[in-house]
């Protein structure tokens, strides 16, 4: 019988992230990011039937940098995966990194009771799960 610790997303997560608003221009957004020192951005739900949204500075590069455009002219919105593909802070973190393979994410937001309480991703299940410390 296996005696392992079961390690949970709540376990493991961090408060690596920033809240925007899908208004904000992305020079905005960086700015907070910069503020916050951080690089993932949440972006929060409009209304309460609504779902969250998420910016890494990589979608920045690819969707406003690399295409040359103005980040003083560009919405959050516009740029935003949303969607977000969200985990339970009681989930194991194995099932976590299964559902990121599956659906080829490094991180996602940790939600319970409709609230984003963390961030987890891969670099937090293996650094701060894998092994069991005293």
């Amino acid at each position: 019988m296996n005696s392992r610790k079961l390690i949970k997303n709540h376990d493991v997560m961090c408060q690596d992230y920033a809240m925007v608003d899908g208004l904000q221009t992305v020079a905005e957004a960086i700015e907070q990011a910069v503020s916050h020192k951080v690089n993932v951005l949440f972006v929060n739900k409009r209304n309460d039937d609504d779902e969250y949204g998420m910016v890494l500075m990589s979608d920045i590069a690819k969707k406003v940098l690399a295409q040359d455009k103005a980040p003083e002219r560009v919405n959050i919105y516009e740029i935003m995966v949303k969607p977000v593909l969200a985990v339970n802070g009681n989930m194991d973190v194995r099932y976590s990194a299964r559902l990121f393979n599956r659906f080829g994410i490094t991180k996602a937001p940790v939600i319970e009771e409709g609230k984003i309480i963390g961030l987890v991703s891969y670099h937090d299940i293996v650094l701060k799960g894998m092994i069991s410390r005293p």
